[in-house]
């Protein structure tokens, strides 16, 4: 059974770090222990940004110093001394210390970079066969005839092959899209020995650096500049030399402006071309000289910063070198890039058959479930049966770049409540991708009046009038809320410019809970360290009754399933067992006796303290015979005091992700954001969502 995969390049360009990130997604799924492993770094002095985007994705055990053997000077110069062998074996040794720790460990080859083509591949080859690995072999299909394809991959298979190595796959990355039938047609009808061949096509956004890459590769000072706005992504570079209305007539939408930094007026007249509907969208502006603008400029500049995305950097070199030096920086994965990262996820993830891939590389399942395993096998399942959710916060910036991450990714369909014109304009401002998406303006559907009936006669008995509906169906929360309860949307996220109840309530007065439900509730699910928990009910009710706490437990067991966790519930209280006595304790005994009653097949405790809840030790103590107790996964709290401080002081004190609240006991799912969530908050939630509405 492969317990790795050695992902090795034929040339420069290849795009090892996209397959890294598509086989690192894989594994996070399926394997608790995942490991991260390149024989030869570029140097010790500088941190391998390789090894640094896997790291800050994926959050791996080891230390940075585990997941490499050598600098490439070191290898260069054991190599030339005749010590080749000697070099070998302190790969291997680095190798198996890694190895030793993790379930599955994924080595990427070197970068041909002051080698020659010839040793390079000797080189990885022999690594790869002396570690045991099975080869992923990567072919950069790019500028290649059809012919040129087949040829090297049929070539590089059989060298492999020859040098002892097995092959689990091959890729062909940067495949034009005219040739991708061809190319495919010559591997159809080819033996399976060798592994499957894939095709993945050219991703534009990956082929050209951003503002953020050329700020980096030139030590460029940020002299203004959003995280979002860095990360546009630069198509071309265009040396503004000439009077503005000639420049106009060149510029392009994606250019960078290099200029000097005392042109005042190319700095002003490109900040207000980028607000402009009729003017090309430039990525940013790269000032040159050392010269900074004058302060009446910054000062005008600085009132752009509320509308426009624009990033200003600045270097000390002259124009023509600062050129010259921005035509050679090559495009990067970087960490935080999280539009590049879901492009190169979605390319591959789209192009690639995981289930066979992962056949052939035999990856293992683990029984617990990691906080890492949880956020990717939930994109698994969202994916899986594709669902419709709507966003009625369609003008906040978070909510759009998010929708761009779960549109390239293909998790979900998406609809967007707002202003068509001042979404689009928002998009194009942001840089975004969201073709084709859907937007409703509420105020002006055709269905508005369709909704209005249906609400008036949901709430006439609360002395709702036919005038008075139509105008509450034109609120976002309203529409997107009746769109579900329509069958138009599957779910619904919203609270990142609205407050909870804002969004909660729409759901109870026109969706409801199913019968047998008592209430609506929440949970948490708290990402720990090595395992996810489930919390409830932290933010909606603040005082439920034993009866309301027992539905809670019930409702908490049936989502904690949904997303693969196995329910061990503990009904929270002050004391354990039989040892203490009082109203708040009474109330947790009743409604665990209720819960037994009504889901007899649940296993559940309570009352029972959260140390014997979580802690082996304790349990052992206190509740020897105990299912549940050291072993608890779900945690039901007696109030909402309670649950709403703990669940915080876990967050802040365990470093913990808290992602909810998750909604719970509706006819169909809405949930809440917060409106301090970040952009992978917003994806989590929506994919929830969508998991949800396929339960349902």
């Amino acid at each position: 059974m492969a317990h790795s995969l050695y992902i090795v390049g034929l040339e420069p360009g290849s795009g090892k770090s996209l397959v890294a990130l598509g086989i690192m997604e894989l594994a996070s799924r399926r394997v608790r222990k995942i490991g991260y492993f390149r024989p030869v770094i570029p140097s010790t002095e500088i941190p391998d940004k390789k090894i640094q985007l896997i790291d800050s994705r994926y959050h791996l055990e080891s230390a940075y110093e585990e997941m490499y053997a050598v600098a490439h000077d070191d290898a260069q110069a054991m190599v030339s001394k005749g010590s080749s062998e000697a070099l070998l074996k302190e790969i291997f040794n680095k190798y198996k210390a890694l190895e030793s720790k993790c379930q599955f460990v994924l080595c990427e080859g070197t970068d041909f970079s002051g080698l020659s083509s010839a040793f390079e591949f000797d080189f990885n080859a022999d690594v790869a066969a002396n570690l045991g690995c099975p080869l992923l072999v990567l072919v950069n299909g790019r500028h290649k005839t059809t012919d040129d394809i087949v040829g090297t991959v049929d070539l590089a298979r059989e060298s492999f092959e020859n040098k002892g190595c097995s092959i689990a796959a091959t890729i062909v990355n940067r495949v034009a899209p005219r040739q991708r039938e061809a190319v495919a047609s010559r591997f159809a009808d080819r033996p399976g020995e060798s592994g499957p061949v894939y095709l993945l096509p050219e991703i534009d956004v990956l082929g050209k650096p951003t503002v953020q890459e050329v700020a980096a590769a030139l030590q460029a000072r940020i002299i203004r500049g959003t995280p979002e706005g860095l990360h546009r992504t630069v198509q071309d570079f265009k040396v503004a030399a000439m009077s503005f209305p000639h420049f106009l007539d060149h510029v392009a939408d994606g250019d960078l402006v290099i200029t000097p930094g005392d042109r005042s007026d190319v700095i002003l007249a490109s900040m207000a071309a980028a607000l402009s509907d009729t003017s090309p969208s430039i990525a940013g502006l790269l000032l040159t000289g050392d010269q900074p603008p004058a302060p009446q400029v910054m000062d005008l500049v600085e009132g752009f910063r509320a509308s426009s995305p624009i990033p200003i950097i600045g270097v000390p070199s002259d124009t023509y070198s600062t050129a010259m030096q921005v035509a050679s920086v090559p495009p990067a994965l970087t960490p935080g890039n999280d539009r590049k990262i879901a492009a190169a996820l979605g390319g591959f993830e789209t192009h690639v058959d995981l289930k066979q891939l992962e056949e052939r590389i035999k990856l293992v399942r683990s029984e617990r479930v990691t906080p890492i395993m949880f956020e990717y096998e939930l994109i698994g399942k969202a994916k899986a049966d594709r669902r419709h959710i709507v966003l009625p916060e369609g003008e906040e910036d978070r909510i759009l770049h998010a929708a761009e991450i779960l549109l390239q990714r293909d998790v979900v369909d998406l609809t967007l409540l707002g202003d068509p014109e001042a979404i689009n304009a928002k998009i194009a401002l942001l840089d975004l991708h969201l073709d084709g998406i859907q937007i409703i303006e509420p105020a002006t559907s055709e269905r508005r009046h369709e909704f209005a009936g249906i609400y008036h006669e949901l709430r006439k008995h609360k002395g709702v009038s036919k005038e008075m509906a139509l105008d509450t169906v034109a609120d976002v929360s309203y529409f997107g809320t009746l769109m579900v309860n329509a069958g138009l949307a599957d779910g619904m996220v919203s609270g990142a410019v609205h407050t909870t109840g804002d969004t909660i309530r729409p759901a109870l007065e026109i969706i409801r809970t199913p019968p047998g439900v008592s209430l609506v509730s929440s949970v948490f699910l708290m990402c720990l360290a090595d395992r996810v928990l489930v919390y409830g009910d932290c933010a909606v009710n603040p005082d439920p009754s034993a009866e309301q706490l027992a539905d809670i437990a019930i409702s908490s067991a049936a989502t904690a399933q949904m997303f693969g966790i196995a329910p061990r519930i503990a009904m929270c209280s002050y004391s354990t067992g039989a040892s203490g006595k009082g109203q708040d304790v009474d109330k947790v005994r009743e409604a665990t006796a209720i819960a037994h009653e009504k889901k007899p097949e649940l296993k559940i405790e309570g009352p029972i303290q959260y140390d014997a809840a979580v802690d082996a030790g304790v349990a052992k103590t206190k509740l020897p015979e105990s299912e549940v107790a050291g072993q608890a996964t779900v945690f039901i709290f007696p109030d909402l005091n309670t649950g709403n401080n703990l669940y915080k002081a876990v967050q802040r004190s365990a470093n913990a992700v808290a992602i909810g609240p998750v909604l719970q006991g509706l006819n169909k799912p809405v949930n809440d954001l917060s409106r301090g969530c970040k952009v992978t908050d917003i994806v989590n939630t929506v994919a929830i969502t969508a998991v949800q509405a396929q339960t349902d």
